[in-house]
């Protein structure tokens, strides 16, 4: 599709429901975003995910969406110890997790590390630009690339990871000015967000997207609501129960039990 010019649509999920929808509505790539830990898991940092439950929802999307490019989000520290390590957990993605590629955030000192994975026959995403599991460093999410330094810091980290072996790049906050720069310079897949209009696919959280977020990023404009859709549904549920009048169908006893139940309790009622 990136050689064709046509742009290909990505989201984070974390559930095999949601994939399975998703992949009917034409949804091209699915990450199992380390997003998870706020999203699903309730942390405040994506810091917080923890590598087993990565692995298991990674699992669940792909069962769900079974024809869909399925790509992990390597969480924090699952790379960084060492290489041997990487490779560990990258292969736990890959076997357990059923992945076609795993993301990890990096730039150009980790051409090693994606050199080595790729020889390995690991698929890579290198994520680049501003990297949300450095929060703790530079106190929280920022933007990368908007001086003349840090936009040619990002272009180098993206020329130089590809050319270690990465598959796939993705960007994430840089001015358009950056999202053109790297693409003059690569040839794999860009994959945007909060990168500007020129990337080859685009990214978003899907509760973003859906309007489950209260407060989305800046870049993130929902398409549904479906927020207060589900906060009137539960309102409708509390309604119902208290009414005594939960609606659905209901069982019954197979034909002659209940007289049975009847007689038993008669003669029940007797012997007492």
């Amino acid at each position: 599709m990136a050689a064709k010019s046509e742009p290909f649509a990505c989201l984070a999920c974390y559930d095999a429901t949601t994939a399975r929808w998703l992949e009917r509505a034409g949804v091209h790539v699915l990450l199992a975003g380390d997003s998870a830990a706020q999203v699903v898991l309730g942390y405040e940092r994506s810091i917080d995910m923890p590598m087993d439950f990565a692995v298991e929802i990674t699992a669940a999307i792909k069962r769900g969406a079974p024809n869909t490019l399925i790509m992990a989000d390597m969480p924090f520290m699952s790379y960084h110890a060492s290489l041997d390590l990487a490779m560990t957990n990258a292969g736990r993605f890959m076997v357990q997790g059923n992945a076609d590629v795993v993301k990890l955030e990096a730039d150009e000192t980790a051409a090693g590390l994606v050199d080595r994975l790729t020889r390995a026959g690991v698929p890579v995403c290198a994520h680049v630009g501003c990297k949300p599991q450095t929060s703790s460093v530079t106190g929280g999410p920022v933007a990368a690339g908007r001086t003349k330094e840090q936009l040619e810091q990002v272009v180098r980290d993206a020329k130089a990871l590809e050319d270690a072996g990465a598959v796939l790049l993705l960007v994430e906050a840089v001015p358009a000015e950056a999202t053109r720069a790297i693409l003059e310079v690569t040839n794999v897949p860009l994959i945007g967000i909060g990168a500007g209009q020129d990337c080859h696919g685009q990214v978003l959280v899907v509760n973003d997207l859906l309007g489950l977020t209260d407060h989305p990023p800046r870049f993130a404009e929902p398409v549904a609501d479906l927020g207060n859709a589900i906060m009137n549904a539960g309102r409708e549920w509390v309604t119902r129960v208290s009414k005594r009048s939960i609606g659905g169908g209901s069982y019954s006893m197979r034909p002659g039990e209940a007289e049975r139940l009847d007689e038993s309790r008669a003669r029940d009622g007797q012997n007492a």
